[in-house]
């Protein structure tokens, strides 16, 4: 079973299960309840081993009318983007619909002419693309991951970027979708799949220091 064919089946092993079990977890849909939050931790990251992650914050994916949750964690996430500016730290983007490049993005995650923006890729950003290499040249063993869907780009290219051996730190704050369900799923799936879980720090935007 691969990353992404695990995604549901890890959940749900999560998941307590009212009454007896049923063929199916669809027969056992209704009975299913949330396990407990997954714990938010500080994280204190190396400026020169770090790169930001912000993938697919542009004004075809989040804005008020048409991602409000997103738009909701953008000035945090403009403060975050500030204080990494401030260190040095590498800065990556993606775009994430067909036709859309740098100017998409929203104004106050303003891309600069220097930092690299990843074109349309796909929920998993390594695919495709010579983005591992990027970061393997920059000597970075951290990445600070922030996107929207959670559960496409945050999901996939995080999980993806530990199973190739970086550590990954995930804003809860950072990672937005239509809905609070698939947002909690993918901050527990990063917190408890296997093989990824050990890399990954759960945390908020305001609980990162470089």
């Amino acid at each position: 079973m691969n990353f992404r064919q695990s995604l549901f089946c890890g959940l749900i092993a999560g998941a307590s299960v009212i009454g007896a079990a049923r063929a199916d977890v669809i027969s056992e849909w209704k009975d299913l309840a949330f396990p407990p939050a997954p714990e938010l931790k500080t994280a204190k990251v190396d400026p020169a081993t770090t790169a930001l992650l912000l993938l697919d914050f542009t004004n075809q994916t989040c804005t008020p009318e048409r991602r409000p949750r997103c738009a909701a964690q953008v000035p945090g996430l403009a403060k975050l983007l500030a204080d990494a500016r401030a260190k040095n730290v590498f800065v990556v983007y993606s775009v994430a619909t067909a036709g859309s490049d740098r100017k998409d993005i929203l104004s106050p995650l303003a891309a600069r002419d220097s930092d690299p923006v990843l074109p349309p890729l796909g929920p998993d950003k390594f695919i495709g693309s010579d983005f591992e290499k990027m970061l393997k040249d920059k000597g970075i063993q951290t990445i600070i991951i922030a996107g929207t869907a959670a559960h496409t780009s945050v999901l996939h290219t995080g999980g993806e970027a530990v199973l190739r051996g970086f550590k990954a730190v995930v804003p809860v704050d950072g990672m937005s979708s239509n809905e609070a369900f698939t947002e909690a799923y993918t901050a527990w799936h990063m917190v408890n799949a296997a093989r990824i879980m050990n890399g990954v720090t759960l945390t908020r935007v305001g609980m990162i220091s470089f």
